[in-house]
């Protein structure tokens, strides 16, 4: 009776096909090449290079360290002075403090530290995250982290502006006027964390690329308050996305895909393979997650890794190039999908 098993070389030449496969999924994300299009998010799981040790071996193509924020150095720098300048210190004691004027730019060194570690032990694109609140701060602290050897830099411009006499016009000169006194100081990529709440999103994202832009990640996720109203305290509680989330930026990114020359970063919602997916086939060039790594642990990546592999298979993709972009309002047979005449139909399926 004829042996029904498979030789050994059809296993092998299986086998190569498969990892052929799995080795498709390599993306790029403003210049830097990935091996995976799944990227963490800043958070402080990346505090710790072991952490960031395991988010590489779990197959993320990169990390985006926790923010660098420029009010923590100030409020460090501000406590410092304030003791060497206390008269009841003793002369002699004044030699355990180091001069003040060096630790003006020795006060993020911990951060700058945890770069040159984290590229001491990882292969994958290590990218700092930047959030200031002064123009020198972009700059003194862009410098730092691009000479600590960061692949690329996140600027995360988390403003609010509450002033009611700040008109739009200069809330998006301030962001334009950030990118570029970013962008004339580091020849490293940047990308650039916005909010949705622009009255003209799809013009600013151009702004922001003849800014110097490389990259958008959408959309920044503000933590807003809440009320206590058993105590009539404001609550300020982390609460972690779902994946309901995705809607509004997997919407502007299907948008923006084939119109700008940026790369394109989808962040919130994302807790499964079913997510990444949405967020590609609208045409992101990254999906980025930390939410899911808190509640499932960062082994996590595994699982989304090799659901997003098997999907590729069932379908018969075998590049990720192949399908991204495929849902997006360029490429879809309808493209007034996207806009005001799928707000009607909408409505009309509710009837």
């Amino acid at each position: 009776m004829r042996n029904s098993l498979p030789s050994e070389q059809a296993i092998l030449l299986q086998l190569r096909d498969l990892k052929a496969i799995v080795m498709k999924k390599e993306t790029e994300y403003m210049g830097l090449r990935l091996t995976s299009p799944l990227v963490v998010s800043a958070c402080p799981l990346s505090d710790q290079i072991d952490h960031i040790v395991m988010m590489e071996d779990s197959g993320a193509g990169a990390v985006v360290l926790s923010s660098l924020f420029e009010e923590n150095i100030k409020k460090e720098e501000a406590q410092l002075k304030g003791v060497m300048a206390n008269k009841f210190v003793f002369a002699e004691a004044m030699d355990f403090f180091p001069d003040f004027n060096e630790y003006n730019m020795a006060g993020p060194f911990e951060y700058l530290e945890k770069i040159r570690k984290a590229k001491a032990r990882v292969q994958i694109p290590i990218i700092a995250s930047l959030n200031a609140i002064t123009n020198d701060g972009w700059v003194d602290y862009a410098k730092l982290i691009e000479e600590a050897g960061a692949d690329g830099i996140e600027v995360n411009i988390f403003y609010i502006p509450a002033n009611l006499e700040t008109a739009s016009e200069e809330v998006e000169q301030q962001y334009l006027s950030i990118i570029r006194t970013i962008k004339e100081s580091v020849k490293i990529p940047i990308a650039v964390k916005i909010n949705p709440f622009f009255s003209a999103l799809g013009n600013m994202t151009l702004r922001m690329q003849d800014a110097g832009a490389d990259a958008l990640v959408l959309f920044n996720r503000f933590y807003q308050p809440d009320f206590d109203i058993k105590e009539l305290v404001l609550k300020t509680d982390l609460i972690f996305s779902e994946s309901s989330e995705i809607k509004l930026p997997l919407w502007w990114i299907g948008i923006l895909y084939g119109k700008v020359n940026l790369s394109l970063a989808a962040t919130s919602g994302v807790q499964s393979a079913v997510e990444v997916i949405k967020y590609l086939l609208a045409g992101a060039d990254i999906v980025m997650t930390a939410s899911a790594l808190y509640k499932y642990g960062i082994s996590h990546l595994k699982t989304m890794n090799k659901e997003l592999e098997d999907w590729m298979v069932k379908t018969g993709f075998e590049e990720l190039r192949t399908f991204k972009g495929m849902m997006s309002q360029r490429r879809i047979s309808n493209p007034i999908a996207y806009e005001r005449a799928n707000y009607f139909r909408i409505l009309e399926s509710r009837r």
